[in-house]
């Protein structure tokens, strides 16, 4: 008899929980995004319900939000209270004001139909950005071998070549002593036209071709890109990122640094009109265990050198000399004697805004279906599929100076791809701030034999998750679809849907319209979607 009582307290416990589950918490429409700038973030979940159930709803939403997850049973920041309503999508906050570089914690839990309250979900976070321009203390910095303004455009219409190549690719530095235990450091950050961030010789991330494309600056050579418009738009638009540093950060000595290529913000070719030469941006806030902070900011004492990308521009691919490499370029220690004090930058007309959009990524790797060698090194390799991307090639071996290119039999605007040998043993290489467009390619002038583990390709595009599965009795239309998806993803770079896989900095728009209904069924592109109405 005794058992009663316990059975019914678990039976009573039991129905007291929601059937539903909580699960895809996200922060304008990104998962626990590490930047925000709207000062109202807007917060959304789904709901799940128990395998086979129907008629299932939610009825009620409680949300808290906090400083840190310890203080979420008692949230400092917002408690909304039990609110009515089945509303899942885009609830904006509503706590206390949020500040610049807050670091904000979340969890929901939900009614359902018989009102019944779902256990809480697990946590989401969301950093702020820096929320005010007085935020901003760095100044723009680049490669004092170049000057502020763009490669010019020649005479000679839209295919003409620039009158001039640019310079490598520089690379930057700043060494950072570190004297007491760190609680927290984040860097914001951004580069012009594309960037890498490294940290005591570690890229700290695995976005690509960042940041995302914007009408970044105003342009004094719009009538020279056939572009009959006056360069005076509503609003222009740098995106920077933040990235979190703590874990590769130590006492003593360190070093953050970055790489710069041109991207579209210098792209002297076709329908383009450049801004300006690459520059760079960075603010590193340091907070201590004992509360002190510090802030590294992007100025005068960083120094720059010639990296091993000789020229990179959208339009003509990348040439690569390994022979100028410099190991452990952004490790302590280096011996930076001979590097150059940067140069101060322009900063852009175009206001920071926090990127709360997707990055490009690799999302698909690709081993070599063929390989036919035909004479003198020439080798054709053939893929699955067309892809925008590039190849990497892996163990290389051959002697100082030795040039392979590659040539991309698709790619019609983006150029070929050269790479020179330092002569070291086992060498890797892949393109930084170009892609390309191609199901195979061409080497020209291979050392040795080129066997299926030297090469691959990768695929790269923005970043939105496949949400959707398509599948059918028919063959042929399962077929069409895959088709479909990965021509789409070929046409999603910078979080813009473009026209022409190759390149397209400023795609029509009718393309991207007519296919976001289908896109928005087989993505989760909303983040995507909303960055480029922005732009528009």
């Amino acid at each position: 008899m005794k058992l009663i009582p316990t059975i019914l307290l678990i039976a009573i416990t039991l129905s007291l929980h929601a059937q539903l589950t909580l699960t895809k918490l996200t922060c304008e429409y990104m998962d626990n995004p590490t930047v925000v700038d709207e000062t109202t973030p807007h917060l959304s979940w789904i709901n799940l319900a128990k395998p086979g159930e129907r008629g299932q709803k939610q009825t009620a939403y409680q949300i808290r939000v906090a400083s840190t997850t310890k203080k979420l049973k008692s949230p400092d920041l917002w408690n909304s209270g039990k609110i009515l309503s089945d509303q899942s999508n885009r609830i904006p906050y509503g706590g206390v004001e949020l500040r610049s570089r807050m670091d904000c914690f979340w969890q929901v839990r939900t009614w359902d139909k018989a009102g019944r309250v779902s256990a809480w979900s697990p946590v989401a976070t969301w950093r702020m950005g820096l929320l005010r321009e007085s935020d901003w203390i760095a100044q723009w910095i680049g490669a004092p071998w170049q000057g502020d303004e763009a490669i010019s455009k020649p005479p000679g219409g839209p295919d003409a070549r620039p009158q001039q190549m640019p310079p490598p690719a520089p690379l930057l530095r700043k060494q950072v002593t570190i004297k007491k235990k760190i609680k927290k450091a984040v860097v914001y950050t951004t580069g012009l036209g594309y960037f890498e961030f490294y940290t005591n010789g570690q890229k700290v991330s695995d976005d690509l071709l960042v940041p995302n494309q914007t009408n970044y600056d105003r342009r004094p050579q719009l009538p020279a890109a056939f572009i009959s418009l006056p360069d005076e738009f509503r609003d222009y638009q740098v995106m920077y990122l933040a990235y979190d540093l703590t874990t590769l950060l130590k006492n003593g000595e360190n070093v953050i640094g970055a790489i710069l290529g041109n991207g579209f913000y210098n792209a002297p070719k076709f329908w383009t009109a450049s801004y300006g030469s690459p520059r760079f941006l960075a603010q590193l806030h340091l907070t201590y265990q004992d509360g002190s902070e510090e802030t590294v900011i992007s100025d005068q004492s960083w120094k720059a050198a010639r990296s091993a990308i000789i020229s990179d521009l959208v339009y003509h691919g990348e040439v690569y000399d390994a022979r100028n490499e410099q190991p452990d370029w952004c490790k302590p220690g280096f011996d930076d004697s001979r590097w150059e004090p940067v140069a101060l930058r322009r900063k852009p007309y175009g206001r920071l805004v926090a990127h709360t959009s997707p990055t490009d990524k690799i999302t698909k790797v690709y081993q070599p279906l063929k390989i036919v060698k035909l004479d003198n090194g020439h080798y054709q390799v053939d893929f699955a599929e067309e892809i925008s991307g590039w190849v990497r090639l892996k163990n290389m071996t051959a002697p100082a100076g030795h040039e392979i290119k590659i040539h991309f039999n698709a790619n019609v605007y983006s150029g070929d791809n050269t790479y020179i040998y330092n002569g070291m043993p086992g060498q890797s290489y892949a393109p930084r701030f170009n892609w390309f467009v191609f199901s195979g390619v061409d080497i020209d002038n291979w050392y040795g034999e080129l066997k299926p583990e030297n090469i691959q390709a990768e695929a790269i595009n923005t970043d939105v998750k496949e949400n959707a599965v398509f599948e059918t009795s028919n063959p042929l239309f399962n077929k069409i679809n895959q088709i479909w998806r990965r021509s789409q993803l070929d046409n999603m770079h910078g979080a813009i849907a473009s026209d022409c896989p190759h390149r397209e900095r400023s795609p029509y728009t009718g393309d991207g319209q007519v296919a976001c209904q289908t896109v928005m069924h087989n993505f989760d592109a909303r983040a995507f979607y909303k960055k480029w109405i922005r732009d528009m």
